[in-house]
């Protein structure tokens, strides 16, 4: 992984980033790498749901936020929209999530997901609030 943030392995893999198989492979405050295979994350017609492409745009821009937010705050996900552009049937795909604004109380991440021939899947925007963490 290139750059992590300062976080660790268990972080970047527990709950439900675990369970849909993402990926996350470069951190930083400007930019969030990760990837999440189609497959088991499918809705009935095997199509990769759309759920789930929300919840890898959701988890790419949540860290990122959450890198610019540390050490004395936590990021907390506050606005989600995405757009579905075209179906992903098989193989990985791939988000990238970029910081549109880096502020003290607000972290905006525009995120892209391509499929394995780099065709844009989805796009979507994240709002995070910055805020005290627990003491």
């Amino acid at each position: 992984m290139t750059g992590h943030g300062g976080f660790d392995h268990d972080m970047l893999t527990a709950g439900l980033i675990g369970r849909l198989g993402i990926e996350i492979t470069e951190v930083s405050p400007e930019r969030v790498v990760g990837t999440m295979p189609v497959d088991g994350n499918t809705q009935p017609y095997g199509l990769l749901h759309g759920g789930a492409t929300a919840a890898l745009a959701e988890t790419l821009g949540s860290f990122g936020a959450m890198a610019h937010a540390l050490p004395d705050k936590i990021a907390v996900g506050v606005d989600l929209n995405i757009t579905h552009l075209r179906a992903a049937t098989r193989g990985n795909v791939r988000g990238v999530a970029t910081a549109a604004h880096l502020g003290a109380t607000v972290a905006t991440y525009q995120i892209d997901v391509t499929d394995d021939e780099d065709r844009l899947v989805a796009t979507a925007r994240l709002t995070c609030l910055l805020r005290e963490g627990p003491k």
